[in-house]
């Protein structure tokens, strides 16, 4: 295990993963805090779709019209201080603010993200996570209720950074019912993994959707920029 990997591990706990309502256990699994009261089961064995690979001539066939993508790949050298600031699915109808993830239940009106994982452009995974609430990540958990989700397969995931940058990212993999953050601490090119809640407070099993890195691109400064509108959710 590398240092990087091994501190995430050793200090996702509190400060991560109890924003998450979840705890960090030798195994590598979360287990969640608060007593469960309706979703899945242990039963229900996880699940992930996944697009087949692309033939190498093949284009997305989607990106946003308003996009200036320049070439793929990341930048070089990405600033320190970049953070993530927006997230869209425009085909989910998803238009999320994105504000730093904290040790509290996670907020409603925004998008937060895992602070202990990397943000877009640093050649590894970026961790969005969401409730299945209306106007934000509900549906996600909708479409990946219908044929494992397979409907968000090859869809669009557009991240703003507070450098005015546009990443644009096509969803490779649904996954269900999903206890660990495993794959996402390891990744080792651009992705951004966007999760939500399968049920109430304390449902074991998150549903999470993975995309990968199409390309980078400048972006208008007045869209990288939403003003968030946080609340403590009732």
């Amino acid at each position: 295990m590398n240092h990087v990997a091994h501190r995430i591990r050793t200090r996702l706990v509190p400060a991560v993963l109890t924003a998450l309502g979840v705890s960090f256990i030798t195994a590598g699994l979360l287990t969640y805090t608060g007593p469960v009261d309706a979703g899945p089961g242990p039963s229900q064995s996880p699940t992930i779709a996944t697009l087949p690979p692309t033939p190498p001539a093949a284009t997305p066939t989607a990106s946003p019209s308003d996009a200036a993508v320049e070439t793929p790949g990341v930048s070089p050298t990405p600033p320190l201080d970049r953070v993530a600031t927006r997230v869209v699915v425009a085909a989910l109808r998803i238009d999320l603010p994105i504000v730093a993830g904290n040790a509290n239940y996670p907020l409603c009106n925004v998008a937060q993200y895992i602070t202990d994982l990397p943000q877009p452009g640093w050649g590894r995974a970026t961790y969005l996570y969401g409730h299945a609430r209306t106007g934000m990540f509900l549906p996600i958990l909708t479409a990946s209720e219908i044929d494992n989700g397979a409907k968000m397969l090859g869809m669009i995931v557009q991240v703003y950074t507070s450098d005015d940058r546009l990443f644009l990212y096509e969803v490779r993999e649904v996954r269900r019912h999903q206890t660990n953050l495993d794959d996402a601490i390891a990744a080792t090119t651009d992705q951004v993994w966007l999760q939500t809640s399968e049920g109430p407070k304390g449902t074991v099993g998150k549903t999470q959707v993975v995309a990968t890195l199409l390309s980078e691109g400048a972006a208008d400064p007045s869209e990288a920029h939403p003003t968030p509108k946080p609340v403590v959710c009732g």
